[in-house]
């Protein structure tokens, strides 16, 4: 039987008093915290006080929709795999379309709890009686409002990089923001002892040196001012094998110690493109490890995925699967090397390594490695902010033995027009041109999940009474 966490029981509670009266609620609780266990045992008690007849449940990815699948079918002692008999069923957003009619006709005969994890993803809001906002937002309220007996939604980052309304909710009309039913932050998270204490180690350079015919020499003191000219892109720091090289030494270095204590530790690399996560499965392969890679193009990922959870494995290399959702409690570092610099992101990366195991008492630091680059530095900042008193973030090199460490230059990539040199103590260096390019291959990726629908045959209540 799982113990239920303070937060959680608070949660249910007033869920429950919630839909006495209305029939929405949202749930805001940080990455990492138990969102499932909680809305789960929600239709736990909803069935046990005889309030609904199903459960079904979308969320961002397959591999979230199978976790989901999981908990509930545990924590209702029922099967949760959407066929006749069952408790309910979890699906994807992506698969909203091609669901057959039988599960929106559920909706409308009997009475259904219906649970929107990560709701941001969607948006949408009625404007002059007719829906407007994203693909799955409009489908929630053709399909869901006012169908379902109950709704319930659920996020880590309540907000929309796009600043656009997410489904169903209500905003404050003084200061515009969400307004949220419960809400359970990082900063109380962690002084519960519920979450790890988020460490955030921002990887810089003290000199950087930029020089062709057409400008000259130009030097600059950090990744943040070298960012502001228009020769160098964040793309190009993050596919440089140097760059890679040294912002995986740190992490690994914490890995292994880390291990010390926790021998199953893991560690993620959050990668821009599926390019990029074979570039850096090569530079951890240099170093004697052996990585896994799961991409949106892996066959079989949740296997994969699933296999690793369970495995000593030290890293996992994702593009568009690890992102939110997944939960790998074992996983306690991770660099994050993709090209999406959003909070929304930013945070949800951070969360996949906040999930504390209880029984190990000295589980209680979680470490996220970035490059300085200005937003994510901010973000950084931010994060700070939500607990105050702790350390959370810090720089590498430190700011205290900057300029005091012996030079060692390595020059990792150089072709006909382009040469770009790193000093492992701080200093890099770009000659030639100073043109800044796009690198090979690289295939564009942003916060959308990737596109696959959960194509199974459902036969989704249609006999049920």
């Amino acid at each position: 039987m799982i113990q239920l966490r303070k937060w959680q029981v608070e949660c249910i509670e007033k869920a429950l008093s919630v839909f006495q009266s209305q029939s929405h609620f949202l749930c805001h609780a940080t990455p990492g915290a138990g969102k499932t266990v909680m809305v789960a045992s929600v239709a736990k008690a909803l069935f046990q006080h005889d309030k609904i007849d199903f459960v079904v449940c979308f969320s961002p990815s397959r591999a979230v929709a199978h976790g989901v699948a999981l908990t509930f079918s545990q924590i209702l002692g029922r099967s949760f795999n959407g066929q006749i008999g069952a408790a309910g069923g979890s699906y994807t957003y992506q698969s909203m379309d091609t669901l057959p009619d039988e599960l929106w006709q559920v909706l409308r005969e009997h009475r259904v709890l219906v649970v929107l994890d990560e709701i941001h993803h969607c948006s949408g809001i009625v404007w002059d009686n007719s829906p407007i906002g994203n693909r799955w937002g409009r489908t929630i309220i053709d399909k869901v409002q006012g169908k379902a007996s109950y709704t319930m939604a659920l996020s880590g980052t309540p907000w929309r990089t796009d600043d656009s309304p997410i489904v169903l909710s209500q905003y404050t009309k003084s200061t515009g923001q969400i307004s949220c039913d419960y809400e359970y932050g990082l900063g109380k998270a962690v002084s519960d002892g519920v979450c790890r204490a988020p460490k955030i180690v921002l990887t810089d350079n003290r000199e950087i040196s930029l020089s062709s015919a057409d400008f000259g020499l130009k030097t600059f003191a950090s990744i943040s001012d070298s960012l502001k000219n228009e020769h160098i892109t964040y793309t190009d720091f993050l596919f440089r094998d140097a760059v890679i090289d040294q912002v995986l030494s740190e992490a690994s270095a914490r890995l292994t110690s880390i291990r010390k204590h926790a021998p199953l530790a893991g560690g993620l690399v959050v990668a821009a493109s599926v390019a990029h996560a074979e570039q850096i499965a090569r530079r951890l392969a240099m170093a004697g490890e052996h990585p896994i890679i799961v991409t949106y193009q892996t066959p079989d990922a949740q296997r994969i995925i699933s296999n690793f959870k369970t495995s000593s494995d030290r890293w996992i290399i994702s593009v568009g699967m690890i992102s939110e959702g997944t939960d790998i409690p074992r996983l306690q570092v991770c660099c994050h090397l993709s090209r999406i610099r959003t909070e929304l992101h930013f945070r949800q990366v951070l969360g996949r390594i906040l999930r504390r195991q209880p029984t190990d008492p000295a589980d209680t630091s979680a470490w996220l490695y970035v490059l300085a680059e200005p937003n994510l530095a901010e973000f950084a900042r931010r994060i700070g902010e939500d607990l105050p008193g702790e350390k959370v973030v810090s720089f590498v090199p430190d700011s205290e033995t900057r300029g005091t460490q012996k030079s060692k230059a390595m020059k990792f990539y150089q072709d006909d027009n382009f040469a770009f040199t790193l000093d492992l103590d701080g200093q890099t260096s770009v000659d030639g041109s100073g043109r800044s390019r796009e690198p090979p291959d690289e295939e564009q990726i942003d916060l959308r999940i990737s596109n696959h629908y959960w194509n199974e045959v459902l036969a989704l209540f249609a006999n049920s009474t």
